[in-house]
């Protein structure tokens, strides 16, 4: 048996539980975790928000960041053994259909995720298909290897816009928009602007190498957007929020590339004025390219030129859950651990 986190109902909350431990199926892993983080999804599931009432059904275990070490194998796995530090790709496709069979199943549309649509993460076991298991580089601490699929978000977000000598600007410095700060300055982006409205998340894209810090409720983001560049070669929208989607708009230069990693609602979009006659790419950005993205991370990582240790914040045992939670709904926090 092992202890785990679920939702047990469809109302706010969640319930640490004693289940019994999964077995692996063929092809399948069995992993011991050792390290997860909490996701902004994972405060819509567990805030019970209308997203989540029309998206998950209960009861089940939540959460798909983490770090651990492979503890048993199924039957027909090959490439990997007992022992093996590693996390998963949470995104579970069918490999079938047109996207997976054109190098894009990140957007397979038959996609079923962890920790969302099956059983996740907020447990001491894991069961997972071995196409989804990432070995860790044995430099990294397992603390940081569970960050690795968020960050994988933020390098997928940044590296559509090739920021190598061009003004990058990162809307929304939520846990991933400070990972897309990180991942913009060690890829060479000239000038890094970072824009919300939390001064906690300001100071730590500070400390994530941001060259210009703005806060929007003190300061208009689009004109001094406008006044340190001039328009932003390479704009990241990651904070869903519909004003800020429109200075981000306006914001990005002629040719410019704007990459959307937010779920905005719906925006209006002036399209002959801010699209067309700019001759800007608008480019929608979900998961991680399978596997591509992971190769970067991992490459990112191992080369000492992005340090995520700086953006966790806090670290709690599972049993603490709520404590953890309670800073992601107030937002004085970078990512957040927990530990079995």
């Amino acid at each position: 048996m092992m202890k785990a986190l679920m939702k047990t109902s469809a109302s706010a909350g969640a319930e640490l539980k004693t289940v019994p431990i999964p077995e692996p199926g063929p092809g399948e892993v069995q992993i011991k975790i050792e390290t997860m983080s909490i996701c902004g999804t994972d405060l819509h599931i567990y805030e019970w928000d209308d997203w989540a009432a029309g998206r998950i059904n209960t009861p089940y275990i939540f959460g798909h960041e983490f770090s651990g070490v492979i503890s048993e194998i199924g039957r027909g796995v090959e490439g990997l053994e007992p022992g093996e530090r590693c996390s998963a790709e949470t995104h579970i496709v069918c490999g079938k259909c047109r996207a997976c069979r054109s190098g894009k199943a990140h957007v397979c549309l038959n996609t079923s995720i962890i920790g969302v649509d099956r059983d996740g993460s907020f447990a001491e076991y894991i069961v997972v298909p071995q196409e989804n298991v990432i070995v860790n580089h044995p430099s990294i601490p397992a603390r940081v290897n569970s960050l690795q699929e968020p960050f994988g978000n933020a390098v997928h977000t940044v590296l559509s816009g090739q920021p190598a000598g061009r003004s990058t600007a990162v809307v929304g410095c939520g846990p991933i928009g400070l990972m897309a700060v990180c991942a913009a300055k060690a890829c060479g982006a000239s000038r890094v602007l970072a824009f919300d409205v939390n001064e906690y998340r300001l100071d730590l894209a500070r400390k994530a190498g941001a060259d210009v810090i703005i806060n929007p409720a003190e300061t208009d983001m689009l004109q001094a957007a406008l006044q340190e560049t001039g328009g932003v070669d390479v704009v990241c929208e990651m904070s869903g929020n519909p004003q800020a989607f429109d200075a981000a708009l306006k914001m990005t230069a002629q040719g410019g590339h704007m990459a959307v990693l937010s779920l905005p609602p719906t925006v209006p979009v002036r399209m002959t004025e801010d699209v067309v006659f700019k001759g800007i790419t608008i480019q929608g950005i979900t998961g991680r390219r399978m596997y591509e993205t992971w190769l970067q991370v991992q490459g990112l990582l191992a080369s000492g030129q992005v340090d995520l240790e700086p953006l966790i914040t806090h670290e709690f045992k599972l049993e603490e859950f709520a404590a953890g939670f309670n800073l992601m709904k107030e937002g004085n926090c970078g990512k957040i651990i927990l530990r079995p």
